[in-house]
């Protein structure tokens, strides 16, 4: 296997490896967690595998978990189908920067994704290295943040375009999670900026220390909230993938963001994914 580094500060891409291997090649695997930990997100082309290996491989890093609104492969639980289809003109909202279900109290430790059908130009996925967004902070934000924790929502991001009725189930289904705003790696131990799409507010941002009048609560905190999420946007911070058919990334969902650009015109974009369970961020 070789390892191509793509860019100073995240990702590489992997050639002469086939994924299917990894399922029972012990120290293969071991190889690419110990990339996966150096790089956080890794790419591969012509990954010609099963939808059945696409899961025993992810599985090596953990159980999978299902999505609640996203469709699942009904023959493999835990394969994701994420598919974009001309036929659903109204579909036409992707995403914003965000690491995957953080409304979930144990958020996901990454996700193996593979390109089954791509548009025939744009719908890039790109990805951003928030541990080093969190240590480019200046040392008064660090400072200000280093104690906040922040609410995370299915309700206002997923929910959002429901009808209220079912807005609210899927509300008592995943109440909102809280994290911290800066969580550590439990691998690496790595301070990460861990705020993203899913982030409404800080929960305990309303203190003495920080708020001189009522009134400098809500706009204090908002601004500040803004001002962290938009970390990911720096593009010195990113890595960008243009998708061809059976390519696949692997990530590290712990200290990245990522965003899938919606450039491409009303046509087929057909992705696989793959979650692994995983811990509560501390």
């Amino acid at each position: 296997m070789r390892i191509e580094q793509l860019t100073y500060s995240i990702g590489a891409e992997l050639t002469n490896v086939n994924l299917a291997d990894a399922i029972h090649d012990d120290a293969l695997f071991a190889e690419i967690r110990a990339a996966l930990l150096a790089h956080r997100v890794l790419f591969l082309r012509d990954q010609e595998i099963t939808r059945a290996d696409h899961v025993a491989f992810a599985r090596r890093f953990g159980e999978l978990e299902d999505h609640p609104v996203a469709g699942s492969d009904p023959e493999h639980p835990g394969l994701v189908r994420i598919y974009k289809s001309p036929d659903q003109p109204n579909d036409r909202y992707e995403n914003a920067w965000h690491t995957d279900a953080t409304w979930r109290v144990a958020p996901p430790f990454g996700c193996v994704l593979r390109c089954v059908e791509t548009p025939p130009v744009g719908g890039d996925t790109m990805w951003a290295n928030m541990v080093l967004a969190y240590e480019n902070l200046p040392a008064h934000v660090k400072e200000q943040i280093a104690d906040l924790r922040a609410r995370h929502s299915i309700e206002a991001s997923f929910g959002a375009a429901m009808p209220i009725e079912k807005r609210l189930a899927l509300k008592a289904q995943f109440p909102d999670a809280e994290h911290p705003v800066v969580r550590t790696h439990p691998e690496t131990g790595e301070k990460v900026l861990f705020v993203n799409a899913f982030a409404t507010h800080f929960t305990n941002y309303h203190t003495p220390e920080r708020v001189r009048f009522g009134q400098d609560a809500n706009p204090g905190a908002g601004q500040l909230l803004a001002y962290l999420l938009s970390q990911a946007y720096i593009p010195e911070y990113q890595v960008r993938w243009r998708w061809k058919k059976n390519s696949m990334a692997i990530w590290d969902n712990r200290s990245t963001q990522h965003y899938a650009v919606m450039d491409y015109p009303p046509c087929h974009r057909k992705m696989e994914r793959a979650g692994i369970i995983g811990d509560v961020p501390f």
